[in-house]
């Protein structure tokens, strides 16, 4: 049921762009029959990545808008780097994320008709069996600057490319003695039609068809065909396959009669301080720089999701930097603001010490126990309160605390008076070290008339600090996970290092010892919560009873560190 403001109940308008631009003018003029079908086709070669996310949401999106259809098809034309694991894990990403296929096909459901239609080809005269070897055939390509050359195989006899097609179907020959070619021109300006292959012999177990092929369709010939046979009105891709949308029309225009699919270019989404290559991914996951594809760092959506994103904020991410028709790259700056922007208004608030230092309350009654009402959000009164435990000896940040404290530090110091939150004021007046120097306790004094954190005679204090009652205060374990990359361009590296050189060393910090507040006992993994003052965090799949881990999905912003990273600057 809807409450409160009216417009904020309201649906958020779809987004426009120039794809939306298209599809809309296409149903108007009643092209398609006025129908929309899109697809999302993921190769199932790895896990997806906010990249990915970016079509899921445009190609689900404007199905939904446009009371149309969207087909999940997996390209699985390449058996020896698929995998069912990928399978399973992108349709999990993708119905995480809020959406659902109409339909789920694979480019192997279609193997039986792409092998008729490379047949229809070469009866055709539009395409023939090559036996140049691969270097041969990049050779004879060409460049951008000179044409290619003529196959000595591309005057072959209908007949003979027939029957050695068949026989390559039948098993009869190597890896890479022959490929199937389509008959274009060899002297096009653009590459890709310079007689492109379309099958190539691999003799590998498929994942679903097992030992049934032992050649395989190429993308650029499972794609568009597929597309038609789905009946597919917008195929939307990203603009690397600018340059392979002739080749797209010259086949379904060469095979496919009646409607046929229109290819769209978009730009991929590239994030900085992080790299989107599955190749790129997988190095790192085989290598050891991360524990797996879901590693928090990691752009995975996957990993997005063990770290404490939620699919509203990457769908409202995506929304929100739009479509682009040329190359450009996102501050992950922005992907952050919408996670915190999401969790703001969803996670509760719990106080947690990650890096506890011991407060003792001196003239706090020893054995007293007392619960204060903490409020849940400042920012939302109707959010309530809960009871935490408050007693003699505390745990607060090491950080809020400063034995020669710098200018503008208005935390805990020598002498100094700061609120602890919905509690007391305290005052410190002594600090207790060990025979090497290091803090062991603070000992501090309360005032009983601040009780809820307020001075009924007016007293302002510039500081508000969280705490944890220690006699009552659970062990949790904290993992701080920062950017995986140190630069904003991993890609860049200086000559003879690679993108592994640009990786941070700090990218993640386990912190074992952090205390938090009784009620976090009950948390179970994958809920959300803000830890106040610290920032967001999500309860790892690690978690076991009485040992509970939490990730860091997103900071908050700390005014003191920025100040004291300009004094530093200035100095």
């Amino acid at each position: 049921m809807a409450t409160g403001n009216p417009e904020q109940n309201a649906p958020a308008a779809p987004p426009v762009d120039f794809i939306r631009t298209i599809v809309a003018d296409d149903l108007a003029s009643g092209k398609h029959h006025g129908r929309v079908a899109t697809r999302f086709p993921p190769e199932p070669n790895g896990y997806l990545h906010i990249g990915h996310a970016k079509s899921i949401c445009l190609n689900f999106g404007i199905a939904e808008e446009t009371g149309g259809t969207c087909n999940l098809r997996f390209d699985d034309t390449n058996p020896t780097k698929e995998d069912v694991e990928y399978v399973d894990a992108i349709k999990e990403d993708v119905e995480w994320l809020g959406f659902s296929w109409d339909a789920l096909f694979y480019a192997s459901d279609y193997f039986e008709a792409l092998y008729q239609f490379a047949v229809e080809l070469i009866k055709g005269g539009k395409a023939y069996v090559d036996s140049l070897k691969a270097d041969q055939i990049r050779e004879h390509r060409g460049s951008l600057t000179e044409p290619g050359r003529n196959s000595p195989y591309r005057d072959r006899t209908v007949e003979e490319s027939l029957d050695l097609f068949a026989r390559m179907r039948a098993g009869e020959f190597e890896d890479g003695a022959h490929v199937l070619r389509a008959k274009i021109d060899m002297a096009s300006p653009n590459l890709n039609m310079r007689d492109p292959t379309l099958y190539r012999i691999r003799h590998a177990a498929h994942h679903r068809t097992g030992d049934a092929w032992c050649i395989y369709p190429m993308y650029d010939f499972a794609h568009p065909l597929s597309d038609a046979l789905e009946r597919i009105t917008h195929s939307l891709c990203t603009l690397e396959f600018e340059d392979h949308r002739p080749l797209y029309d010259w086949l379904v225009n060469t095979l496919i009669e009646g409607d046929r699919p229109r290819q769209i270019e978009f730009a991929r989404l590239n994030v900085n301080y992080t790299v989107m290559s599955k190749r790129k991914l997988l190095q790192l996951v085989q290598q050891g720089h991360v524990s797996g594809w879901d590693d928090p760092r990691l752009p995975t959506i996957t990993g997005l999701r063990r770290r404490g994103y939620t699919p509203e904020s990457i769908r409202d991410f995506c929304a929100r930097i739009g479509m682009a028709k040329k190359e450009n790259v996102i501050d992950v700056a922005q992907l952050e603001h919408a996670v915190r922007e999401d969790l703001n208004r969803r996670a509760p608030r719990v106080m947690v010490v990650l890096r506890p230092v011991k407060v003792v309350i001196t003239n706090y009654p020893e054995g007293r126990v007392e619960e204060v009402d903490v409020i849940n959000n400042p920012e939302d009164p109707s959010a309530g309160t809960r009871k935490v435990p408050f007693s003699r000896v505390l745990y607060i940040e090491r950080e809020d605390f400063r034995e020669d404290p710098p200018k503008k530090f208005f935390r805990l110091s020598p002498g100094k008076e700061v609120r602890l939150r919905c509690a007391y004021f305290i005052t410190c007046t002594e600090v207790v070290k060990d025979d090497r120097g290091e803090i062991v306790e603070l000992r501090c004094v309360y005032d009983p008339a601040t009780r809820g954190g307020d001075s009924p005679d007016g007293r302002r204090v510039k500081a508000t600090l969280h705490w944890v009652s220690a006699a009552h205060a659970i062990g949790v374990e904290v993992r701080l996970y920062d950017r995986l990359f140190s630069v904003e361009d991993p890609e860049r590296a200086p000559e003879g290092k690679t993108f592994l050189d640009n990786l941070n060393p700090h990218s993640l910090e386990v912190l074992s010892d952090c205390r938090a507040e009784p009620s976090l006992v009950t948390a179970s993994p994958a809920t959300r919560w803000q830890f106040e003052r610290i920032g967001y965090f999500s309860v790892d799949p690690d978690s076991r009873a009485g040992a509970l881990v939490f990730n860091r999905t997103v900071s908050l912003r700390d005014t003191w560190a920025k100040i004291e990273q300009k004094q530093q600057a200035d100095s």
